[in-house]
């Protein structure tokens, strides 16, 4: 069971908003998530996993091929009151869930 968090590297980010983004997008998840893959993953180490995603339009068509699966997902759009743009698509969380169902769809992916 892991969790995977998906993030634009084209936004130039700072360290610190890119782990703001990253709890946002864990915690998103967390909330939308089913009890039994919850349970599991926090039973398992609650692995979380960071990848960079290189611009907005291939961070929603990944969002787009979450969505037509059973693993829980949440898009994350920043307020805009620091460094970028309001309403600004900043990363993906994907799952909890099982590894190979993730890695289907993130495989392709290089960590940040």
């Amino acid at each position: 069971m892991k969790q995977v968090i998906v993030m634009r590297t084209d936004l130039k980010m700072g360290k610190g908003k890119i782990a703001a983004q990253a709890c946002h997008a864990c915690l998103g998840c967390y909330k939308k998530a089913d009890k039994e893959n919850l349970r599991k993953w926090e039973f398992s180490g609650q692995k979380k996993v960071v990848l960079k995603i290189s611009s907005e339009e291939e961070l929603l068509e990944l969002h787009t091929l979450v969505k037509e699966t059973d693993l829980t997902c949440c898009l994350i759009t920043d307020a805009g009151h620091t460094q970028i743009e309001p309403s600004t698509r900043t990363c993906l969380g994907i799952g909890p869930g099982p590894d190979d169902k993730i890695d289907k769809l993130t495989g392709h992916l290089k960590l940040l």
